[in-house]
């Protein structure tokens, strides 16, 4: 069964770090460009950054530049977000997805080029 399972959200302060997990079954990592996506409350889902499907490359939104950083382990099943700099407007649902097959991590990725989703993980960052 393939399963994508994000963990690691939660409440931080303003400039504050946060890494987020996605742990994947059901398929071969390596096979795939992975991507995390955010949607905030009355917003819509928007690309935040994606890592080709050895690493090679990464893409970020302009927004969090600088700030997070995409990586895999492929061995370990599992892809990460390391989100430092936190900000208010940072808050949303994160979610891990797989590109489907024949899609490129590029700059304009988008939710239409993800063929599975996780269920999310919350972070908040507030004081």
């Amino acid at each position: 069964q393939l399963q994508l399972v994000e963990s690691g959200g939660g409440l931080v302060q303003p400039g504050g770090s946060l890494r987020l997990s996605c742990a994947v079954s059901g398929f071969t990592l390596d096979s795939y460009a992975m991507a995390w996506f955010r949607q905030a409350p009355g917003k819509e889902r928007e690309a935040v950054s994606c890592i080709t499907r050895v690493g090679g490359t990464e893409n970020y939104a302009h927004f969090v530049k600088g700030r997070f950083t995409i990586s895999r382990d492929n061995a370990e099943n599992t892809v990460y977000l390391q989100m430092n700099s936190l900000k208010p407007e940072d808050t949303a649902v994160y979610y891990c997805a797989r590109a489907a097959r024949f899609v490129a991590c590029t700059p304009h990725i988008t939710p239409s080029g993800m063929d599975y989703w996780g269920k999310g993980t919350l972070v908040t960052v507030s004081s």
